[in-house]
C-alpha cells in the first residue's frame, strides 16, 4: 500500500512539474505572483526536483545512479521541449539547477533510508 501512494505522489509531482515547465507564461503557476524575484524562481526549481528526487529515490532503495538519471534526464528532456515553446526560454543554468535540486533529494532520501531499520526477509 504505501508502495502505491509514493508511486501516486511520484506522479502527481512529475505532472506538475511538467505542467509548471511547458505552460504558456501567463498560466504558470506562482509562489509570489508573475514578479517573482530571482531567487524565488530559483528555490521553486531546485525545491520541486528535491521533492521528484526524494520521492523516486525511496520508490527505488538502493539505485542512486538510477533516480539521479532519471531525475536529470526530466530536468534536459523538459528544458529541450521549452525550445519549441513560444514563449519559454530554455537555459543551461536552469537545468544544473533543477539537476542539482533533484541530486540533492535523492541524497536525501538515501541517507534516511541508511539509518531506517531493515524489514524482516
Amino acid at each position: 500500500m504505501r508502495r502505491n501512494h509514493l508511486t501516486a505522489a511520484a506522479v502527481i509531482c512529475l505532472v506538475l512539474i511538467v505542467y509548471a515547465t511547458l505552460a504558456k507564461l501567463a498560466g504558470r503557476p506562482a509562489l509570489m505572483g508573475h514578479a517573482e524575484a530571482y531567487w524565488v524562481v530559483v528555490i521553486e526549481r531546485f525545491s520541486a526536483y528535491g521533492l521528484l528526487g526524494f520521492l523516486l529515490s525511496f520508490l527505488l532503495p538502493g539505485r542512486v545512479k538510477l533516480a539521479c538519471a532519471f531525475v536529470i534526464a526530466v530536468a534536459v528532456g523538459l528544458e529541450v521541449l521549452q525550445a519549441v515553446t513560444p514563449d519559454r526560454d530554455p537555459r543551461f543554468i536552469d537545468v544544473l539547477q533543477k539537476a542539482a535540486g533533484g541530486t540533492v533529494g535523492v541524497l536525501l532520501a538515501q541517507t534516511i533510508l541508511a539509518f531506517l531499520p531493515r524489514p524482516p526477509s
